[in-house]
């Protein structure tokens, strides 16, 4: 992360304050664009016996530690703030205010400043303060109602409807809408984006088709929520699956073709829906026949809308994916390459996630921080700098000390040393 990010969003300053999936998310979409990330993690997640880092929703950015209880560490913050474009938070309503970094703050000293706020509920309403997750924003949001078989409890999307793309999603198409107005406005604002607006946003064309009659049946009884037999899966004969979409006439043709189906005697009309448990039965036998590689070589050359049904740790072997260069490799890590795609300046995953810290006094440097009121900040504890990110000359000596430090479990300057746990502001 030496070398000036390529993409779009280049020379964009973003400063992330850590938090909890759908705000890394959108910082994520943010850096893979080519902005210039900055992480402050919490000063309790340093860890010096932990080098690397795991969290993929870190990539591409690098991580100043410090402890927002402290006086200086939000202090810090808002001189951050002060020099860059767009600043996300993902505290519940009021804490950010509380700690000193709220929009009123930051933006007294940066009124181009966008503040980007990510809440499960929002900033405001009678479930603003109260604790959730991505499968009760769902549920209110009344998404959730929709999913899963007629007979069984409705199933959640694991965490992606709410938490990534009514959540982190939304609020980076609500920080790059602030930012467009900006260039006319010259002023900042602050983004509200809630997880439960966003899952209910997602859902817009559903009450279209309910007012229009298209949406009539229960949870598993139309047409794009496994209801119809030709918009679902099927097992195959080694226990895998294949997703079926032939909606149209002439992708169920070819969908009946490739089955054998075509022309088969009383073999249920597409639409009769009286008939679709039986016409469910004929084609789950058909698809139980062969395995599901047969099957995807079957359609793979067809308008049929039939697909294999993989799991992400095997999407990257696909052919599309792979001749799409969907997937990518950073830090020894398979992962989602950077998307969407740009004709002149193209985003990248700009490099592995950071450990809290890391980069704590190279970050300063060049913020606009200088040398002596870093080495205060260090020594108040106000930012941490966690070894792997110390100049080579101080990491020898690092190295050197580990014994005595840990005898005592006291760094080099006499300080008790910072060890990862909880802790919520």
């Amino acid at each position: 992360m030496t070398a000036p990010a390529a993409g779009p969003l280049a020379g964009l300053r973003v400063l992330e304050i850590a938090s909890m999936a759908p705000a890394p998310f959108a910082c994520t979409l943010l850096a893979d664009l080519g902005a210039e990330v900055l992480r402050v993690d919490r000063a309790a997640d340093v860890d010096p016996a932990v080098s690397t880092s795991a969290d993929l929703l870190a990539r591409g950015r690098r991580s100043l530690a410090a402890d927002l209880k402290h006086p200086d560490g939000a202090a810090l913050v808002r001189r951050l703030a002060a020099r860059a474009d767009v600043l996300v938070e993902g505290f519940r309503p009021g804490v950010a205010e509380r700690l000193g970094i709220g929009p009123e703050d930051c933006r007294a000293a940066n009124p181009r400043l966008v503040y980007g706020r990510m809440t499960g509920w929002g900033q405001h309403g009678p479930l603003a303060p109260r604790a959730g997750h991505d499968i009760t924003y769902l549920a209110v949001s009344g998404a959730l109602g929709l999913m899963g078989p007629p007979d069984r409890p409705p199933v959640p999307p694991v965490n992606l409807v709410a938490d990534f793309g009514g959540g982190g999603m939304l609020l980076a198409v609500g920080i790059l809408a602030a930012l467009y107005e900006r260039e006319r406005s010259g002023r900042g604002q602050v983004v509200d984006a809630a997880m439960v607006d966003g899952a209910a946003l997602l859902t817009t064309a559903l009450h279209g088709l309910h007012a229009a009659g298209g949406w009539a049946g229960g949870r598993g009884e139309n047409l794009l929520d496994g209801g119809a037999p030709f918009y679902r899966t099927y097992e195959t004969a080694d226990g895998g699956y294949m997703a079926v979409g032939a909606l149209e006439e002439r992708f169920y043709d070819q969908l009946l073709t490739g089955l054998g189906l075509r022309g088969e005697p009383d073999l249920p009309a597409q639409y009769d829906r009286e008939r679709w448990p039986e016409l469910e039965q004929r084609l789950a036998r058909a698809f139980g026949t062969r395995t599901r590689a047969e099957w995807t070589a079957v359609f793979a050359s067809t308008d049929a809308c039939v697909a294999p049904v993989l799991s992400p740790w095997e999407a990257d072997r696909h052919p599309h994916n792979a001749a799409r260069a969907a997937f990518t490799e950073t830090g020894g890590v398979r992962q989602p390459a950077a998307a969407p795609r740009f004709g002149r300046t193209p985003g990248a995953v700009q490099g592995p996630p950071p450990v809290p810290g890391q980069h704590s006094r190279a970050a300063l440097a060049d913020w606009g921080v200088d040398e002596d009121e870093s080495a205060r900040l260090l020594a108040a504890s106000a930012v941490v700098q966690h070894p792997a990110g110390q100049p080579r000359k101080d990491r020898a000596c690092d190295d050197r000390s580990r014994d005595d430090r840990s005898r005592d479990d006291r760094d080099r300057d006499g300080r008790p040393r910072i060890r990862a746990k909880e802790h919520t502001p």
